[in-house]
């Protein structure tokens, strides 16, 4: 052991959770923080992203609290017109580096541990040259890593490869230098359909592309996922009015269909899925043009010429390309607190949005003492992966909205921070849109919840 860190806490991570916690904390308290991550710089995954990939979300919403993601600006061209700005994987990178440096280091309180990992006995080791450091026994662990996503350029395809089979991570499909006759898309959720929609704005004719899902998704809707509060809250009012209406799972989502908030690809096909990621409608029109889409399970096996399957096979081009979508991507560990004996554990408190949980779980350790009384305004909700755990995680999150929105100067800094979607202006700003849409979740919320937690 060569030295030992000097800091407050330890954030193990340096992605998306870690940087916004880490923003919060040192901006509201004198703290010193360490940040080791595995990696070689911060921005987490967006540094192993497929070349081609971009927020599902406006720009406005990732981020630390301190600082905004691009310029907050409206499309004035393209199939997004009207809709918010979405960054890119460079634009991110760029943005994580720019807040280490000219904000955390400048602060002089942040000390940044590249190339390194964490071990449970309270020491971090250099993947690089193998030196020890220890952590001082008073230095807080916070986590933020807990729910990090597994993506393809890092996870090996998850069935078998003959011989002969070209099969590339989704990473590469930009690096294509000789056009196949087939494109095989393994995968359900947001990274196959950029994968997808990417090939056909390269010209690929919809008919050459075979998409293996094994299930159906929901997703959202951006139009209803923007940056002012009248379209957002909205959105959340007529998820509690259908909620309330709806004698079963399956007939809420066809509620929200119907309301403009959820889309599916297939209208024939009644999904399973709700991680919910955004897509546009621009976007849907082109994925709804493929037409050879296979529903028999998980692939089993890829070979020259065919593709074998949980429930049966299928002949594809013996040259054809099958891009691996498949890793996990999101992961589904237990929900438990955020504040532990020894860790603080982050994970999403407002249903979805991790920037916004992390930077919000980063402010109330700043500016609170008792950890049980954090863990009551702040419980922490999970991510979905199917109708049930969706309905569970908007239940639980509109609840932990309700309770850190009770504290004054927490509901204060949350109005004040752009990576919170439900951020309201002062009253005399309100719109008379907005004010419409408040009265309306006055009456919603209670009787959503209500029907959430009977329909889950």
């Amino acid at each position: 052991m060569t030295r030992v860190v000097q800091a407050d806490y330890l954030v193990v991570g340096a992605g998306a959770a870690g940087m916004a916690f880490t923003d919060a904390l040192i901006d509201h308290s004198n703290t010193r923080v360490a940040i080791v991550d595995r990696r070689h710089g911060v921005g987490g995954h967006w540094l192993d992203a497929y070349p081609f990939v971009r927020l599902h979300q406006a720009s406005a919403f990732y981020g630390v609290a301190s600082t905004l993601l691009g310029r907050g600006q409206i499309q004035h061209r393209g199939p997004e017109t009207g809709l918010h700005e979405r960054a890119d994987a460079a634009e991110i990178c760029s943005y994580y580096s720019h807040i280490l440096t000219d904000r955390m280091l400048e602060s002089d309180r942040v000390e940044f541990l590249p190339n390194c990992e964490y071990l449970p006995s309270r020491q971090i080791r250099s993947r690089v040259s193998g030196q020890i450091l220890g952590v001082s026994p008073d230095c807080r662990i916070v986590d933020a890593r807990y729910l990090s996503p597994d993506i393809p350029a890092q996870t090996p395809a998850p069935f078998e490869v003959a011989a002969g089979t070209r099969v590339i991570p989704v990473s590469d499909l930009s690096r294509i230098d000789e056009a196949p006759s087939q494109y095989v898309i393994v995968g359900s959720g947001k990274t196959a359909s950029d994968a997808c929609v990417w090939l056909l704005n390269h010209g690929v004719d919809a008919g050459n592309i075979c998409w293996a899902r094994p299930r159906d998704p929901w997703m959202l809707n951006r139009a209803v996922v923007q940056p002012d509060p009248a379209v957002f809250l909205g959105m959340a009012a007529d998820i509690m009015e259908a909620a309330a209406a709806s004698s079963s799972l399956e007939a809420l989502f066809l509620r929200m269909e119907d309301a403009g908030i959820m889309i599916r690809i297939d209208r024939t096909v009644t999904p399973t899925m709700a991680k919910t990621p955004t897509l546009a409608t621009w976007e849907l029109e082109l994925l709804r043009t493929i037409e050879n889409v296979v529903r028999l399970g998980h692939v089993r096996l890829a070979e020259p010429g065919r593709i074998t399957f949980d429930e049966g096979a299928v002949s594809i081009a013996r040259d054809a390309v099958v891009v691996h979508c498949a890793a996990s991507g999101l992961k589904y560990p237990p929900t438990i607190p955020i504040w532990g004996r020894s860790t603080i554990t982050l994970q999403p408190i407002r249903a979805g949005f991790p920037c916004f949980g992390a930077a919000l779980a980063g402010y109330v350790e700043a500016t609170r003492d008792d950890d049980a009384d954090k863990n009551r305004l702040c419980p922490a909700t999970p991510y979905p992966n199917n109708l049930a755990s969706w309905a569970t995680m908007n239940m639980l999150g509109t609840r932990a909205a309700m309770s850190f929105g009770s504290e004054p100067d927490i509901r204060a800094w949350a109005d004040g921070v752009a990576i919170n979607p439900a951020a309201l202006p002062p009253e005399q700003d309100r719109s008379a849109a907005l004010q419409e849409v408040l009265a309306r979740l006055k009456i919603q919320v209670p009787r959503g919840l209500a029907a959430l937690a009977e329909l889950i």
